[in-house]
């Protein structure tokens, strides 16, 4: 047998080591909820946005205006959004609740409501696939998903926010507005995200999460196990904020979800000043552990994750809370102790590297499209930043390469398939500056050509001379080439649409917009909609003025 060089053993040795530290960040037993999360801290890379140090970064111009916004002619003080039991002993919590799992936790299908913007889910069919680590107890027992019921209890009108870590891949796993149907064993949901929390990948762009801003929950809640810790001096990290109206999202958030003018977007950052009439506001409190958490606002900042109540500041469920303490400390700092950072504001890098490749959707069915993204950590140099792209696989064609243009950051490329007579799963590359990144692609036999689903209207009352917007659906994705679908008014002086509507390939919807006349009296129309002889039919009633 041939013998291994000494430094090569030492390597694998040392490989071990580092493997089974990293395993054993694990808590003895799991599924376990709100136990410490495991390491290495922080959560996400240093350099990611949730534990990059803005105390430098610079103030935006509005920033004044976006306070009063907030103080919304008053005074709108910080309140703490987390705790224990609403009493002792109850089902009702404050505060997030998560659970951490090992690797070899089964995985749970989803039935999302926004599946076009989860993971963990087959687009074609738009149903969820074995992907999320879900724990039986989540299901029964108390306190395993936000607001405290069980899984199986139905309070969809609430958040119901359920947190899971995979504590041997480092893997965080976020679902919002969960129920478990038990008379359907399954579990259903709002929306879903995942996130390797070994890397900096963001949601693609106009996606969410489960949480609207389209970001990671979990590394922005306030911890008590870093804030009541007396080794932990920094907590290293900004806190999810809320506020009761956004406008639009800047980076790092993906997601709108509000266009209220003079509203901070999505993504907004904002710090707490270090100088407020010449005093510190963080020493307005005595406590040393609400200190810290003061402190992490003055150097990490809060970013604004979501509509809710005005500087709601986001933490774990966790009994070892002590409201007593937190409310008042809370409540002596204001939103006009804050200031907004530049919005969008990220900080100045070196060359800018690859950071991933995307493919949305990531599985088709044979001979239909998709659309692949490649990003960089920062925008592209004079010239453009020229990505080489492969794949692994003659049924997946992608172009050899795509150009990022010089100022921008991420570039689109198109990616064919071919008709397979089996699931056929490749690997998609792209490499930049000695760095290459790799995403998973799925081709599945090509299902039953699509027929049409559904007709409707946003609006199904409007105003003479006012537009609504309609909406075709497929059974399936359209084939390529998209899907010509007719459209027909039954009185077309009155409302009007064009005479068709194209569902672009591997799409299952399209939208077309209805006009009407003003007119003196109150009438309705009929629009049709045709395609592979299935038609839809729906009305519309356009009024006086």
């Amino acid at each position: 047998m041939r013998l291994k060089p000494a430094h090569t053993l030492l390597a694998l040795l040392f490989n071990v080591a580092v493997a089974s530290m990293a395993f054993a960040q694990c808590p003895p037993s799991v599924p376990v909820e709100g136990a410490a999360p495991p390491g290495p801290l922080p959560m996400f890379p240093s350099d990611n946005w949730w534990n990059v140090d803005v105390s430098a970064a610079p103030t935006d111009p509005a920033s004044s205006s976006y306070i009063a916004f907030i103080n919304n002619s008053g005074t709108r003080r910080l309140h703490p959004d987390f705790g224990g039991e609403a009493s002792p002993g109850s089902v009702d919590i404050y505060g997030m609740p998560y659970a951490i799992v090992d690797g070899s936790q089964p995985k749970q299908a989803v039935t999302f409501q926004y599946w076009d913007e989860s993971d963990g889910v087959n687009y074609s069919t738009r149903q969820g696939v074995p992907f999320y680590p879900i724990p039986a107890q989540a299901i029964t027992q108390p306190h395993w998903v936000e607001g405290g019921a069980p899984g199986n209890v139905d309070q969809r009108s609430d958040d119901r926010h359920l947190l899971v870590i995979d504590c041997t891949n480092q893997y965080l796993y976020e679902l919002y507005n969960v129920y478990y149907d038990t008379a359907q064993a399954k579990w259903l949901a709002g929306s879903g995200a995942f996130f390797d929390m070994k890397t900096n990948n963001r949601r693609p762009d106009g996606w969410t999460s489960a949480d609207a801003a389209g970001l990671a929950i979990f590394p922005g809640l306030v911890r008590y196990d870093e804030a009541w810790n007396p080794a932990a001096t920094d907590i290293g990290h900004a806190f999810r904020v809320t506020v009761r109206a956004t406008n639009g999202y800047v980076y790092p958030a993906s997601h709108r979800a509000g266009s209220t003018s003079g509203a901070l977007p999505m993504g907004a950052r904002l710090r707490l000043k270090k100088n407020v009439g010449g005093a510190d506001p963080a020493l307005r409190t005595n406590d040393p552990n609400v200190q810290k958490i003061f402190r992490a606002m003055q150097k990490y900042g809060v970013i604004v994750a979501d509509n809710g109540s005005d500087m709601y500041i986001t933490g774990t469920f966790d009994t070892r809370w002590n409201n007593d303490i937190l409310n008042p400390a809370f409540g002596l700092i204001t939103a006009s102790d804050f200031e907004v950072i530049d919005l969008g504001w990220n900080p100045p890098a070196g060359a800018p590297a690859l950071t991933s490749i995307s493919a949305n959707p990531n599985q088709v069915g044979g001979g239909s499209g998709s659309t692949g993204t490649v990003e960089l950590t920062s925008a592209a140099p004079a010239g453009g930043a020229l990505v080489a792209l492969s794949s692994g696989s003659s049924t997946v064609s992608v172009p050899a390469n795509i150009s990022i243009p010089q100022g921008t950051a991420s570039a689109t490329f198109g990616i064919t398939t071919s008709i397979v007579s089996s699931t056929t799963s490749t690997t998609l590359s792209a490499t930049y500056g000695g760095v290459t990144k790799t995403t998973t692609f799925t081709v599945t036999p090509a299902a039953t050509a699509p027929a049409l689903a559904t007709l409707s209207l946003n609006r199904t009352t409007i105003v003479g001379g006012t537009a609504a917007v309609g909406t075709v659906t497929l059974t399936a994705a359209a084939p390529s080439g998209g899907a010509t679908v007719a459209l027909t008014s039954s009185q077309p002086p009155l409302a009007s649409v064009p005479a068709n509507v194209v569902v672009a390939a591997g799409a299952t919807a399209a939208t077309f917009a209805v006009s009407t006349a003003a007119t003196k009296k109150n009438g309705v129309a009929t629009i049709s909609a045709s395609y592979a002889g299935v038609t839809k039919t729906t009305t519309i009633k356009i009024t006086r003025r």
